[in-house]
């Protein structure tokens, strides 16, 4: 399917929901959330369809000793579509849910989601099939549209976020605790996995939330999760940008052969104090080839203070972090600031084996965020890179933001 008929196709459903709320008569209320909502009025069935546009401009430099290492950028700046996507969602009576999501940036359609759940059912709780998010890594659970940073940790470019199968999640305790458990095929762009052999994957993850007070703005986040990867290519391979998809890659182990499985854990923490919140990853990462082991591991920290009083808000355990919503939005009839976030963070990866031409790599950030309200951000984040002995590479980006 093209991306244009692909495109024309959720448009029309789109329109038909739009032009159908207009007959008195008809079973759904259609309003504003948001996004555009669809539900029936005895609220066994909804619809919401949205969608973003996300555009980044970089400018990049490096020092001389990095240029003499890897030679002069090809680009030293650039600008780049980084999503444009469309999504519908919905709920069938009170136990029944999907999602389908595609994005038209870059040179093809990707498949982002086409999943369906099924909610409430004693002891195993929920059921999900299809194309989704594998639950690993808070920082890639939370929606790209709402992570703090332009670019999410260096933990996430370790393995894919989304792949084919089936997960069961259950809160318990209020949900104060909570899991996630799937077996999973790996999947291309278009979630197709139709040529695969041998190969699976069987990640899980258990999170805690010890502190929740509602009243003060407080909440901890504790959680710890484990992949198990056996490739049907027999290869891997991990590249890290920069804090930035328009950035060159410096740190790369190129492509691994004769891979007979990999090994994952990630660690997680997350804290918030009314505006302040801070936010921690750690993973490990073990290959093991014929021939070799190779082991490496990558972290994150950050922080974040809005200095207009908001707070981040905390959707669930596989959800992580959601909408920041201006308490009082920029311009129009409220007239306010909107709301203004300021952030720190630092992060290494280290390859550990001399096998490479980088052996590690770290990273200096700082970012301004702009809530206008609750559907449009600007983002500003300065980055200063430093590759292991080969030099340095500092990073002016900006991003325009609108989803709904």
């Amino acid at each position: 399917m093209t991306r244009w008929k692909l495109l024309f196709f959720i448009t029309v459903i789109f329109s038909t929901s739009v032009y159908s709320q207009e007959d008195a008569a008809n079973p759904f209320n259609f309003k504003w959330d948001n996004g555009f909502k669809l539900e029936s009025r005895d609220s066994i069935f909804s619809l919401k369809f949205g969608g973003s546009l996300i555009i980044d401009h970089g400018y990049f430099q490096q020092d001389t000793e990095l240029t003499e290492n890897f030679g002069p950028l090809v680009s030293k700046s650039g600008t780049e579509i980084r999503r444009a996507r469309l999504f519908f969602s919905g709920d069938i009576y009170h136990n029944t849910y999907f999602k389908f999501q595609v994005d038209f940036a870059g040179d093809e359609v990707s498949l982002k989601d086409a999943f369906i759940g099924i909610s409430d059912i004693p002891v195993i709780g929920n059921i999900q099939l299809g194309h989704f998010k594998e639950p690993f890594r808070l920082s890639v659970l939370t929606s790209g549209k709402y992570v703090t940073f332009m670019e999410r940790g260096p933990n996430s470019y370790f393995t894919q976020s989304r792949n084919n199968g089936a997960m069961v999640l259950n809160d318990f305790l209020d949900k104060q605790l909570s899991f996630q458990m799937g077996a999973f095929r790996n999947a291309n762009n278009n979630s197709n996995d139709a040529l695969a052999n041998d190969g699976y994957v069987l990640t899980g993850r258990v999170t805690g939330i010890p502190i929740r007070d509602n009243a003060t703005k407080q909440l901890l986040h504790i959680g710890a999760a484990y992949s198990f990867r056996k490739p049907d290519s027999k290869e891997y391979k991990v590249s890290v940008k920069p804090n930035s998809n328009l950035a060159e890659k410096y740190l790369t182990t190129g492509t691994i052969e004769f891979v007979n499985d990999i090994s994952l854990a990630n660690f997680e923490t997350a804290y918030i104090y009314g505006p302040f919140s801070i936010q921690a990853e750690y993973l490990t990462a073990s290959v093991n080839a014929v021939d070799y082991q190779y082991n490496f591991s990558s972290y994150y920290g950050e922080l974040s203070y809005f200095i207009t009083g908001e707070s981040r808000n905390y959707r669930s355990s596989y959800d992580g972090f959601g909408r920041i919503k201006p308490k009082n939005n920029f311009g129009g009839a409220q007239k306010g600031p909107g709301a203004l976030e300021l952030a720190l963070r630092y992060s290494k990866t280290d390859l550990g084996d001399e096998l490479f031409i980088v052996e590690a790599q770290s990273e200096f950030a700082l970012g301004i965020n702009w809530y206008l309200n609750p559907v449009t951000r600007l983002m500003l984040n300065y980055t200063r890179t430093d590759i292991e002995n080969k030099g340095n590479l500092d990073g002016i980006q900006a991003r325009f933001q609108i989803d709904f």
